[in-house]
């Protein structure tokens, strides 16, 4: 009996595939295309991440991501011979073989790029009368003998340093060679000697026999210690005057490093190793961290000290590279978090829903099944065994597409997410189908119809959810995700608000249906009042299909908000550095712009507006605070200005405001670029140059007398009063008394400045031009090189630029588009499951109405007019669901990890999330669209079937 069972299951499912193939495509389709999404989220989240550590420590300076092992030398107690042998080469390349080996994993080293030897700690000061002495200062020249100069550089001239005989601490001669750069700037030849004093005897003389070119300047070996390729020069910390000195480093041959031994220059072995990124993967952050900490000061270190020696230290500033990568991926994880348990939950509603048109479609097979004596057993094990034949070849195969198109990342969070989606289908169906038949019918109420009075239990389900919600959105108001990690709870907030959503209005859309279809009933037509009838009714507005729709558009309007809001923060950043579409400027703060300089670029192509200023900095203000009551700044108002009490926006403090800029502007062209620009409405009018401010003479001298009117920053604003007050500038010395306050001025990030009309001032000449339009960037740089090369330019496309290079910026990035991408998609899918549920019954309704009269044309209509409530009360509950969402969690989302972590001297002032309409309004219009076509393409199907076909003598529908 038990072969017999098992044959006669085979045929069943052979017949059941055969039977209705389309069917069985489409769930292997959506399960197919789920399972890659699972599988490759997570691959994604690891990629990214994975990436972003290995550019972090690349991008990192040599010095920082290196793990450096330095030991004082061998003590003096020890035998000269046994101190000698200590520092040469076999010894320190022994030592180095062993730490090599010795580091623990992940933490792994490029073997290529290490270097070990013996350097001197303390600088000695070259006395040489042909060294360069800028301000009579000698300079100051440190030496090191470390291993693997000629695979590391190419020999420009001279001879490589060798040691013909054996080096001692005895020995008073050795060689050396420099690089290019430090013979160049210290005046070195190939013959050059230096002279380092010993302790006992004559000094020791160095003699330079190569000047070497760096075969990999940006490499470890040469920038770990920068002074070893490139000199520098630097002040005197203790003189009390303004005088530098330059300092470098000298390479000793590689065995010479005895000989430094006999000197006072403090001499320390090291064996350095660059961290080799190429095999990290983003989990193993918080295993390097752990690892770093125990080199520096844990077991690792102990270790380390039994091979190198007991004084032995390890230095690295690779943990806070890896502790700033995880400070922004703890940053961003929360906002991808919001984004991945939206479109899960879609994703895994939409798969119920599949499972629901499939049950009602076999509705009729499954109840005769069951009034015959089928168990509710058998005919689970037949559905589950059915949709595991399809489902699981396709979750596989979905896996195995997740891991071909995201190369890196682990597999096992893939395989369970592609495994979670089959299970989901695989105990879904049959369960949902089974559910039906516990007790055997033989014909059902009808399908058309929605329960009037919910149950106590969905009330007490809705509640509940009602509880959750609120929770969820109020602990992300409170506290944000600036404190990094992920809370499901917090992140699943989104979620939670169109859930209680749906359910609101699956209980409120019949009553307006309702009250619409009184006046249509006593119109002459019956399809309007038919239509909304049946609407109002209809089993397709259920919660599940609503709430896939406003689950999918509450997520999708979300991802695209957050992908618009990184946008608008690069390009006001971009904005706040540059001060325009184009700026140029001099290479020092005080260089001004020629008269013909203005003129030429005035006057280019694709220049629509020239604003020329003056920007001085560093202008000492009064030391008296502005008094009582005096803190508005102005006793007059303009349009767009905040000149009353309390101007101070959070720019900047009145005791913060000693010193500030002073920006001379020349009112016209500065108005007009401002509005071009979006800054702050400029109230030109208070800055006339009449009367006291009128312009001076040819000439004449700017008076203390002479009182000129200023717009300010709050917070000048709150310190200066109404009061005038004088300042000494290099513009002139005159006083300044606050007419009006703005927020911002167009290229400066300071909240402490003064804008004055440049026509008033002594010094008129200007600092900056900033241009609108689209000019040519090469045309504009070839006139600023051709007043000089003082003058720079710089483009607003190009600081835009700057904003897009960060691999973890960039992998979240995408993962938003492909968020926005699949909840469009699942939303036009949850509309079709929807409408496919009830396209049988409205294909026999149309045929019941057509042998009553109803034309092809009132068929249409009636579709699509019984299709447009249910559709418009989606797309505008989505829309509303997501507007509500982006409000409620907008004080809790900081998109400035997403937009411009990462990049030196970007402003990092929080970046609130903003409704973008576009994400908005487009899913919601799909929505409505796609019902819209599905009903029109019913409604002419269901024209050319004849009424026959559909209608059946005993057919219950």
């Amino acid at each position: 009996m038990r072969d017999g069972k098992r044959a006669a299951s085979a045929p069943w499912i052979r017949t059941r595939l055969r039977t209705a193939p389309g069917a069985a495509v489409a769930l292997a389709v959506l399960v197919l295309v789920t399972a890659f999404l699972a599988a490759a989220f997570p691959r994604a989240v690891d990629a990214y991440e994975t990436k972003g550590l290995r550019h972090d420590i690349r991008l990192a300076d040599a010095g920082r991501s290196a793990v450096e092992v330095s030991s004082p030398q061998p003590g003096l107690e020890l035998p000269r011979e046994q101190r000698e042998a200590g520092v040469r080469t076999p010894e320190l390349k022994r030592i180095g073989g062993v730490l090599g080996k010795a580091l623990p994993e992940p933490l792994r080293a490029d073997m290529s790029s290490v270097a070990y030897g013996l350097r001197t700690m303390k600088p000695v000061l070259a006395t040489e009368p042909w060294l360069p002495r800028p301000d009579t200062v000698p300079p100051q020249l440190s030496y090191t003998a470390q291993t693997g100069l000629k695979e590391h550089a190419r020999l420009v001239k001279g001879a490589w340093p060798t040691t013909p005989d054996a080096v001692t601490s005895s020995s008073r001669a050795v060689r050396g060679a420099v690089t290019e750069e430090t013979a160049a700037a210290l005046n070195m030849k190939v013959g050059s000697a230096l002279r380092l004093p010993t302790a006992v005897g004559g000094p020791l003389t160095v003699t330079i026999t190569g000047i070497v070119a760096p075969r990999d300047p940006g490499g470890s070996y040469w920038s770990a210690d920068p002074l070893v390729r490139t000199p520098s020069l630097i002040p005197d910390p203790a003189s009390p005057f303004p005088q530098n000195y330059w300092t470098g480093t000298v390479l000793l041959a590689e065995d010479a490093g005895p000989a430094l031994l006999a000197t006072a220059t403090e001499p320390s072995l090291f064996w350095r190793f660059p961290s080799d990124p190429s095999a990290l993967t983003g989990p193993d952050g918080a295993r390097l961290t752990a690892v770093v900490d125990s080199l520096e000061s844990g077991p690792g270190l102990l270790k380390v000290r039994a091979i190198a020696g007991d004084t032995a230290e390890v230095l690295t500033g690779l943990g806070h590279i890896v502790q700033a990568n995880a400070r922004m991926r703890d940053a961003i994880s929360p906002v991808i978090a919001v984004a991945a348990l939206g479109i899960g939950s879609v994703a895994a509603v939409v798969l119920v829903m599949t499972g629901a048109l499939i049950a009602a479609r076999r509705k009729a097979e499954l109840a005769l099944m069951r009034s015959r004596g089928g168990s509710l057993r058998g005919i689970g094990g037949r559905l589950l065994a059915e949709t595991a034949v399809t489902v699981v070849p396709a979750s596989a195969l979905g896996l195995l597409l997740a891991v071909l198109a995201v190369g890196e990342g682990r597999w096992w969070p893939a395989a369970l997410a592609a495994a979670g989606v089959g299970l989901l289908v695989c105990v879904a169906l049959p369960l949902r189908t089974t559910l039906q038949h516990i007790r055997p019918t033989l014909h059902g109420g009808r399908e058309d119809m929605v329960s009037a009075r919910p149950s106590r239990r969905r009330t007490v389900a809705e509640l509940t959810l009602l509880v959750l919600a609120v929770g969820a959105v109020t602990a992300l108001r409170r506290r944000g995700t600036a404190g990094g990690g992920t809370d499901l709870l917090v992140s699943g907030a989104p979620v939670l608000v169109a859930l209680i959503a749906a359910l609101v209005l699956v209980r409120l859309y019949p009553l307006p249906l309702r009250l619409a279809a009184r006046p249509m009933a006593r119109l002459r037509g019956a399809i309007g009042f038919l239509s909304l009838a049946r609407a109002g009714r209809s089993s397709a507005g259920g919660a599940l299909p609503l709430l896939a729709l406003l689950l999918a558009l509450a997520t999708a309007a979300f991802g695209g908000s957050v992908i618009a809001g990184i946008g608008d923060a690069r390009d006001d950043a971009a904005l706040t550095a540059v001060g325009a579409d184009a700026r140029v400027s001099g290479k020092s703060e005080r260089a001004t712009l020629p008269d013909e300089l203005v003129s030429t670029v005035r006057d280019l192509d694709g220049v629509r507006n020239a604003a020329p200023l003056r920007i001085e900095f560093g202008v000492a203000m009064p030391e008296t605070a502005a008094g009582d009551g005096g803190a508005d700044g102005s006793g007059s108002d303009d349009s767009g200005t905040d000149t009353g009490p309390g101007a101070d926006t959070g720019g900047g403090d009145a005791a913060g405001a000693r010193a500030t800029t002073m920006v001379g502007v020349d009112p016209a062209s500065y108005t007009r670029l401002a509005r071009t620009t979006g800054l702050p409405d400029f109230p030109s009018g208070l800055l006339k140059a009449t009367g006291p401010s009128a312009p001076l003479s040819e000439g004449a001298e700017s008076g203390p007398e002479r009182v000129l009117p200023v717009i300010a920053s709050p917070a000048v604003a709150a310190r200066l009063g109404r009061e005038a007050h004088a300042v000494d500038t290099l513009s002139g010395d005159f006083k300044v008394r606050v007419v009006g306050t703005v927020e911002r001025v167009a290229s400066l990030a300071s909240t402490n400045f003064l804008i004055v009309n440049s026509a008033s001032l002594e010094q008129r000449a200007p600092t900056t031009l900033l241009l609108t339009g689209a000019a040519d960037p090469g045309k504009l740089r070839a006139a600023a090189d051709g007043n000089g090369e003082e003058f720079v330019v710089q483009l607003r496309s190009e600081e835009r630029a700057r904003y897009v290079n960060t691999p973890m910026q960039a992998g979240a990035e995408r993962i938003y588009l492909a968020a926005v991408a699949a909840g469009a998609g699942y939303a036009l899918l949850a509309v079709l499951l929807s409408l496919l549920q009830t396209a049988p019954e409205r294909k026999t309704l149309l045929a019941r109405l057509r042998t009553m009269g109803l034309t092809t044309g009132q068929g249409r209509r009636l579709l699509a007019f019984e299709a447009t409530p249910q559709a418009l009360l989606a797309a505008g509950g989505g829309l509303l669901t997501g507007w509500a969402t982006i409000v409620l969690l907008s004080p809790g989302i900081d998109l400035v990890p997403l937009a411009l972590a990462g990049v030196a001297g970007s402003d990092t002032s929080p970046v609130t999330l903003r409704a973008d309409l576009w994400s908005l309004a487009l899913p919601a219009a799909g929505v409505v669209a796609l019902a819209a076509a599905v009903a029109g393409v019913q409604a002419w199907w269901a024209s050319r079937r004849g009424s026959i076909t559909e209608l059946r003598a005993g057919d219950s529908r």
